[in-house]
């Protein structure tokens, strides 16, 4: 997720002895959050008005096709994206609320590196991989 957008933030180096989630912490996990959702907001407007100025009707039927795929796609690829401006909303949500970085399911502490790779994250490594076994177990 991070490497898709332009922003590149230093991983945070906790101090010795320092607590997990510290303000310092929150505060850097909310910057990443909210520098991702401006990107992706700007994203989003863009593709807005690029539609608008793109908005031509081909006589070429191959060619009008081929404009409606391409706006079909870009349209579901911006619905991805408002649904995790939605998810980043949530997660903010979580850090006011004293809630982040910690597992959902059983509690512990999802880790540094594993939000910095994906800060909105809600599940640690161990109860994710978990939750994709049995998604696979399901979808077989």
């Amino acid at each position: 997720m991070a490497s898709e957008f332009h922003t590149n933030f230093k991983p945070y180096v906790p101090k010795k002895g320092e607590q997990y989630m510290s303000p310092k912490q929150l505060e850097h996990f909310r910057k990443i959050l909210n520098q991702l959702k401006i990107e992706l907001s700007q994203d989003i407007d863009r593709t807005v008005h690029t539609m608008q100025d793109e908005a031509t009707v081909f006589a070429d039927p191959n060619d009008r096709a081929s404009q409606e795929s391409d706006m079909a796609l870009e349209l579901r690829n911006r619905d991805r994206e408002r649904k995790l401006i939605k998810k980043i909303d949530e997660t903010i949500g979580k850090i006011d609320g004293g809630e982040y970085g910690f597992c959902e399911s059983c509690g512990v502490e999802i880790g540094l590196k594993r939000l910095e790779a994906r800060p909105t994250a809600t599940l640690c490594i161990d109860c994710k991989t978990l939750d994709e076994l049995r998604e696979r177990q399901v979808a077989k």
